[in-house]
């Protein structure tokens, strides 16, 4: 699976910004987004099962980033409201190896090439 990473940008805090992350082919696994800040791990920010029936985020992002999917789009969103300084990192889409809503990177084996957020304070 090949995934494509779109919408990134400058944002002031406070702002919203949406991410999508399209894939070459459609898949029944899980997705999901995950930020890697400079000199930091790469960290899990959320993700949705195939039906969207469940979804799972991390604390830092609960309540100010949604996750969604458009199967007939082979496409993955993240709705990013209420942006904070650090939020800023580059996001990257994934595919999860199965169908839970996994938030661990070694279970992810499909990687986009990133797009890049930064929060402007």
């Amino acid at each position: 699976v090949q995934l494509v990473e779109s919408g990134g940008g400058l944002v002031q805090a406070g702002g919203s910004l949406r991410l999508s992350c399209a894939a070459s082919v459609r898949t029944f696994n899980a997705m999901g987004w995950f930020r890697q800040a400079p000199g930091k791990e790469r960290e899990f920010v959320a993700t949705v099962t195939w039906s969207g029936d469940r979804t799972s985020y991390a604390d830092s992002v609960k309540g100010r980033f949604t996750i969604s999917r458009d199967n007939g789009k082979r496409t993955v969103y993240l709705q990013m409201n209420a942006l904070k300084p650090e939020d800023t990192a580059v996001y990257y889409c994934a595919v999860a190896a199965g169908g839970d809503t996994y938030t661990l990177v070694y279970q992810y084996d499909s990687w986009g090439p990133g797009t890049q957020v930064t929060v402007s304070s």
